[in-house]
């Protein structure tokens, strides 16, 4: 590729440095005179980049800027958000990517992704060779239906795939010239939306039923004919078209739905990493979910395929299962019980939610409502009544709808609590003693897996792969983490629990006989070499 000249080069994001260019580069590329005196490192415009960002004063504010940043100097952008993905992780992607989805017709400056609306019906194979890039291993296709715990935002929606492109990049090193983030625009059901005079999205009610299905086939067939080798990750979708999609397309394309495997498998990793904090035996654990949807029907899934591969039958699998709905416990006299859930319908009296923790006594509690303050008090404290140590997991995200916060929990359960969310929560300390939650995100499982997969260049993605990198992420706990509270590890240590993620998901490829050509047998050394390093 010919490396753009002068001012071109300085405003190529993908190849700029900025100050950073050496006096011969500057010489070589026609610079001089369009930088300033002084050569900056990389350290030194990181420090910057930090410097302005912790100067705005709201984390929309801080978006806005980082976005800006990744729009100019890629590199720049990358590296600092792996150097401090702690601090800056929670900006680029949940909880403030919720904000910004909401107001992103109204913070928009240059467009990003691919948006396909019901118009490009026919024609969606052909305008998918307007993207610039030729070698498409990663497509984060969101219709915006279902936005984290916000509902109906549209073509708004585009932010999470852009949120999540960023994290295959930071999380797993999937060089971003690989990432294809993508909006199915198909209208928007949010009246305000539609009536919003900036709103830039298709601004009509959303197609359903067989036109709605006949553009989400047409895009699948169009990314297969383009990019063969792309990896499709559904996000976002809500619950029966996310269970459909998976199910009609996992067995024919290279695809899954992060916010059902990518959701089950980290849960699954936090569940497995309890049980040596407790001691308790995985196998004997009773888990309830407050919540019907995609995460915990997903997540109960597995649930019951880890069970089984830990010596349990699949009918004494479903047993150690509970579900809870807005009536209370699901029994098999239940009234409009999900079909996706009805075989984890108990035999059992139609208790409370108050009455069936009294009498299940379940080992852990797994929240996925997306309604805030669901986990009460009183929720805990039976938790807490019912065990030493109760697990708690408040899935739902963003913060403002998650079950119950971190303090919350700590101080109702008198510090007993093993805590984990879906949104991030900082250090608690209760009774003079620190504790540190960990998050149960997602960033700590889809980017190993679409590395893994990109990788193998596995045809498919297995319940098998979920499974086995449920077990990596538990692994990487070390002891200090649990002794502090914490069930994931530390975010500063992603990159290299994906990179472990993605060996194990190379050798369950050529396992189930998914790889079409050999694979070097030194696989931690070459799943390495494709990482990207943003550095000059």
């Amino acid at each position: 590729m010919t490396m753009p000249l002068g001012k071109a080069l300085l405003t190529d994001p993908v190849h700029t440095k900025s100050t950073a260019f050496t006096r011969s580069e500057r010489e070589q590329y026609g610079l001089r005179g369009l930088l300033p005196y002084d050569v900056a490192s990389m350290d030194k415009q990181k420090e910057r980049v930090l410097g302005s960002m912790r100067s705005k004063n709201s984390d929309i504010e801080k978006y806005i800027f980082l976005n800006a940043l990744l729009e100019r100097n890629q590199r720049l952008f990358y590296r600092t958000l792996i150097d401090h993905i702690q601090e800056i992780m929670p900006l680029v992607y949940t909880p403030t990517v919720g904000e910004a989805c909401k107001q992103f017709a109204h913070i928009f400056r240059k467009p990003q992704g691919f948006y396909i609306t019901s118009e490009d019906r026919g024609s969606i194979a052909e305008i998918l060779r307007n993207w610039p890039e030729k070698d498409v291993r990663i497509v984060v296709v969101t219709d915006g239906e279902r936005i984290l715990g916000l509902g109906d935002l549209g073509a708004n929606g585009m932010g999470i795939s852009i949120g999540k492109a960023a994290l295959y990049v930071a999380c797993a090193g999937i060089d971003p010239a690989h990432c294809m983030p993508v909006m199915l625009d198909v209208g928007t059901n949010n009246v305000a939306l539609r009536e919003d005079p900036l709103y830039l999205g298709y601004p009509y009610p959303r197609i359903n039923g067989d036109a709605y299905r006949s553009l989400v086939d047409e895009f699948i067939e169009g990314i297969q004919a383009r990019f063969p080798d792309a990896l499709i990750h559904f996000e976002d979708f809500i619950t029966p078209h996310a269970f459909e999609f998976l199910d009609y397309y996992g067995s024919k394309v290279r695809c899954f739905n992060d916010d059902i495997q990518g959701t089950a498998a980290v849960t699954l990793a936090g569940i497995y990493a309890s049980c040596r904090i407790t001691g308790k035996k995985f196998a004997d654990l009773n888990v309830m979910f407050l919540g019907t949807g995609s995460a915990a029907s997903g997540t109960a899934e597995l649930l019951v395929a880890a069970f089984c591969a830990a010596g349990l039958s699949e009918l004494q699998a479903l047993r150690r299962v509970w579900f809870i709905d807005r009536k209370g416990l699901l029994t098999t006299k239940s009234a409009s019980i999900k079909p996706r859930i009805q075989r984890f319908a108990q035999e059992y009296p139609e208790y409370s939610f108050e009455e069936a923790i009294d009498h299940i006594k379940p080992d852990v509690l797994i929240g996925a409502t997306g309604v805030a303050g669901t986990f009460n008090e009183a929720i805990i404290r039976k938790m807490t009544q019912a065990n030493q140590r109760p697990v708690i997991i408040a899935l739902s995200n963003p913060t403002s709808h998650t079950e119950c916060t971190a303090e919350q929990a700590y101080q109702w359960s008198g510090g007993q609590v093993i805590f984990a969310s879906g949104s991030p929560f900082g250090p608690v300390c209760y009774a003079g003693e620190w504790f540190r939650p960990a998050q149960g995100n997602n960033a700590y499982i889809y980017p190993g897996v679409g590395l893994g997969v990109y990788a193998s260049s596995a045809r498919l993605v297995t319940q098998r792969m979920f499974l086995k990198a449920a077990e990596i992420l538990a692994q990487s706990v070390t002891d200090q983490e649990l002794n502090a509270g914490a069930i994931y590890p530390s975010l500063t240590r992603v990159r290299a629990v994906s990179h472990a993620i993605a060996v194990t998901i190379c050798r369950v490829a050529i396992q189930e006989g998914l790889v079409k050509t050999k694979l070097p047998e030194d696989l931690d050394s070459y799943v390495k070499s494709l990482m990207y390093d943003p550095s000059y």
